[in-house]
C-alpha cells in the first residue's frame, strides 16, 4: 500500500510541475497534444511573435497601397498625355479649317434639291455630310464647307441635328440663303460628271459646287442642266482618265459619287495633281474601283 500511495504522489506532482510549465508558457493544458492542435487549428504565438507578425502586416499593407497609389498616377498620367495630345490635334484642325475659311479653297453642298427626296435619301445625304465633314476635318489643307439653302425646320435640317452628334458645333458655314447670293458667278464652278471641262487642279480662288442629291433612280444630267441654267461654269472630276474598269458581273460602272467620295475629295485636298499622279499606281486605281463602280454607291452631283 505505501508502495502504490508513493507512486501516486509522484505521479500527481508530475501532472502538478507540467501545469504549471503549460502556464508559464501561456498553453492551456486542455490544447496541450498533438490531437488538440489538429483540432483547434495553429496554436497561439508569443507575444514576440504575434508583434512581429502584426508589423509584417502593416509593411505589406503599406507596399499595397503605394503600389496601388503608382498605378493609379501612372493611368493619369497616360489619360492625360493622349488628353493634351487630343487636344493638340482639336487644336491644329480647327486652325487648319479657320485658315481655309480666310485663304480658301472652298466647297459648297447645294441642298436646293433636298425636296425632293424620300425620308430615306434625305437621311443618307446628313451621313454623308456627316462623313464628309470628318474627312476634310482630318486633311492637311481642307476646304471650307458650306451648306446653302439650308432652310430651318426642313426634312435635311432636321436629319442632321438628329443623326449628326455635335452638329451645331461643326467649323462650317450653313445658310438658308443660295450660293448665288453669296458668291460672285465667275468664281463658282459647279462639280457634275455630265461637264466637258476636266477638273485637274484646285483653284483657292474658286468656289466648287456639290449637288446635295441622294438619288437612288439616278436622273441623267441634273446638275450639269441646273448649273447651265444658272450660267455657271461646270467641271468634272478625271475619272474617265484615269479609272480602271474592274471586272463587273452586272456591267455597271458609274462616275457618280457620294459627297464624301468626292473621290474621297477631303483626303486628297492637299494637292490635287499630286493626288491624280498617285492614282497611276495599281492600288490606288483599285480603290477608285471600287468606289466608282458601285451599284449601290449614293448619287450627289449628277
Amino acid at each position: 500500500m505505501e508502495g502504490g500511495s508513493a507512486a501516486g504522489e509522484a505521479a500527481a506532482g508530475e501532472a502538478a510541475a507540467l501545469r504549471e510549465a503549460l502556464r508559464l508558457l501561456r498553453i492551456e493544458p486542455s490544447a496541450a497534444g498533438p490531437s488538440a492542435a489538429r483540432a483547434g487549428g495553429a496554436e497561439p504565438c508569443s507575444r514576440n511573435v504575434l508583434r512581429k507578425r502584426r508589423r509584417w502586416e502593416r509593411v505589406l499593407a503599406a507596399r499595397r497601397r503605394r503600389r496601388r497609389q503608382e498605378r493609379e498616377r501612372s493611368r493619369a498620367r497616360r489619360a492625360g498625355g493622349r488628353g493634351a495630345a487630343r487636344r493638340h490635334s482639336k487644336a491644329l484642325a480647327e486652325e487648319r479649317l479657320l485658315e481655309a475659311r480666310a485663304s480658301g479653297p472652298r466647297l459648297c453642298v447645294d441642298l436646293g434639291m433636298a425636296d425632293s427626296m424620300t425620308l430615306k435619301e434625305t437621311s443618307r445625304l446628313a451621313s454623308q455630310i456627316r462623313r464628309l465633314y470628318g474627312a476634310n476635318r482630318q486633311a492637311e489643307k481642307p476646304f471650307w464647307l458650306y451648306l446653302t439653302e439650308f432652310v430651318v425646320g426642313s426634312l435635311i435640317y432636321e436629319e442632321c441635328f438628329r443623326m449628326n452628334d455635335g452638329f451645331s458645333n461643326y467649323l462650317m458655314d450653313t445658310t438658308q440663303e443660295s450660293y448665288l447670293d453669296l458668291f460672285p458667278l465667275d468664281a463658282i464652278v459647279y462639280l457634275t460628271p455630265d461637264s466637258e471641262n476636266v477638273l485637274e487642279d484646285i483653284d483657292p480662288k474658286k468656289v466648287y459646287i456639290l449637288g446635295g442629291l441622294v438619288d437612288e433612280s439616278i436622273h441623267k444630267k441634273l446638275t450639269l442642266r441646273r448649273a447651265q441654267e444658272q450660267s455657271l461654269q461646270t467641271a468634272r472630276l478625271p475619272i474617265r482618265e484615269y479609272m480602271v474598269k474592274a471586272v463587273n458581273t452586272k456591267n455597271y460602272h458609274s462616275e457618280t459619287l457620294a459627297i464624301n467620295q468626292d473621290p474621297k475629295l477631303a483626303r486628297c485636298l492637299e494637292s490635287w495633281s499630286f493626288f491624280w499622279k498617285r492614282l497611276r499606281a495599281s492600288r490606288c486605281r483599285e480603290t477608285l474601283s471600287r468606289v466608282t463602280h458601285s451599284a449601290s454607291a449614293v448619287q450627289c452631283w449628277k
